[in-house]
This record gives C-alpha cells, structure tokens and sequence, in this order.
C-alpha cells in the first residue's frame, strides 16, 4: 500500500475534488497534442468519481472535445477553455460568457503575427488563442507583444499568462470562476473543494477553494498560494491510488 505524502488533505464523503490536465494529471509535453496518457489514468479517475459520488471535475485550459477524446471514459463534469465551457452531466456542454468574437478572425490574426517565428506555436481554441514559446523561450517578449496586440484589438478578451505560453481568452472566464459554478451545482455544492494544479492559470482557483475551507495542491516547483505540494504528476497519481487503496 502506497502512502499519502504528510500533510494532504483528506478526501472524504464531503470534498469535491478539482483536477487540473497539463502538468498535473498528464507531464507537459513540447506540443499539446503530443501529451502522453498514463497507464492507469482514466480508470484512476473512474474511481474517484464513484468514491466521491460524482464530485470529481476537470477543470482545464483545454476545450472539453480535447479533453474528451483524450480520456473519453471520465463521467465527470469538465470546465472547458478556462471556465469558458462547462458540462456538468458528461454531455453538453455550456458556455459561460457572452462575449461576441469572430474565432476564426481571431486565429488568423495570431498566426499572421507571428508567421515569421516558427518556433511559435499556434495553438487556436474554441474560446480564444494560446501562443507557446517553449521551443525557444527567448521569444518570450515576442509572443507577449504580439498577444497584447491581439488583446487591444478584441474588446472584452484578456490576457492569461501560462507556463511558457500567454493566451487570450473572454474576460470573465477563469479556473477561480469554474470552481465557483462547478460548487453551486450537484454533487459539488455543500463540499469541501481540493484542487490540484500546476500552472499560474490555477492560483486563482487554489486561492478559492482554500477560502472556502478547502486546500490547493501545487503540481511541481514555483512560487504558489496553495497550502501543499506535490512534486509532479506521477506523485499526484501515487497520491491518488493511496486514497483509493484505502491509506487516507
């Protein structure tokens, strides 16, 4: 039997569990489509929703189709796009604000501002635009000159910095608000939230769910709010399966 690192939150009959996907249930990989699936890890999930009767959620930067196809047997709700999508049933999938955007306008723009830096990776969303600069990290300043272009040209659209990445998603949106909509709403309403997460993208959300009594897990090295830490997403699953298997 595996055991929980010191100092994790317990998870019981009354928490609601909020995981993040890069860099927390799957490693960062050099393209989002080049991510890695661990052995175990949809089953992984399966159980905790049943332990937790259904108050597990993916909350995620990602649109809820690429979460989907990546693990298409997790029963749970899932906050898409930064909050941006939600789907609390398994099924469809709402959107959370009402800003209106040409989307395709919007990933043309990007691509055209940056077509000469092909270490630059593209990457258009449902919702918005990603920029990645992890190829060559000294093309910080360019992608964040191109995206602050990009965000005074799109009224209601703002900035969201990430791990080697900034992207532009509508304002009002955040994982913070996710988990707020996600706690007003069977089976999450009334529970104790824990969430894990590794990127900036994720403070707000860790901040909330400590402000409701709850505890924020950070996934890897940096600076965070969050009140513990694991080292990356192979100590999380071992977390988990301790929990499963009954240490906590």
């Amino acid at each position: 039997m595996q055991t929980p690192a010191p100092g994790l939150p317990d998870l019981t009959a009354d928490t609601a569990l909020f995981l993040d996907f890069d860099g927390c249930l799957v490693d960062i990989a050099p393209r989002p489509d080049a991510v890695v699936i661990p052995d175990g890890l949809e089953n992984r999930l399966i159980r905790l929703h049943d332990r937790l009767d259904g108050a597990v959620a993916l909350v995620s930067g990602r649109d809820i189709a690429d979460l989907r196809s990546w693990l298409p047997g997790f029963p749970g709700a899932i906050a898409g796009s930064h909050g941006a999508e939600l789907s609390l049933d398994g099924k469809a999938i709402q959107t959370t604000h009402r800003i209106e955007l040409d989307v395709a306008a919007l990933h043309r723009a990007a691509a055209d501002a940056v077509a000469d830096r092909p270490a630059i990776l593209v990457e258009p969303k449902p919702h918005g635009v990603a920029m990645h600069y992890r190829a060559d990290p000294s093309l910080r300043p360019v992608v964040e000159a191109a995206m602050a272009q990009l965000a005074s040209a799109h009224p209601g659209m703002v900035l969201q910095p990430a791990k080697m990445a900034v992207e532009l998603r509508p304002g009002g949106t955040g994982k913070d608000g996710a988990l707020d909509r996600l706690m007003s709403a069977p089976p999450f309403a009334g529970r104790v939230p824990v969430y894990a997460g590794d990127d900036l993208t994720d403070e707000a959300a860790m901040a909330h769910a400590q402000a409701r009594g709850g505890c924020g897990i950070k996934i890897g090295a940096g600076d965070t709010v969050a009140r513990c830490r694991l080292a990356d997403p192979a100590a999380l699953a071992g977390w988990l399966d301790a929990v499963l298997a009954g240490a906590r």
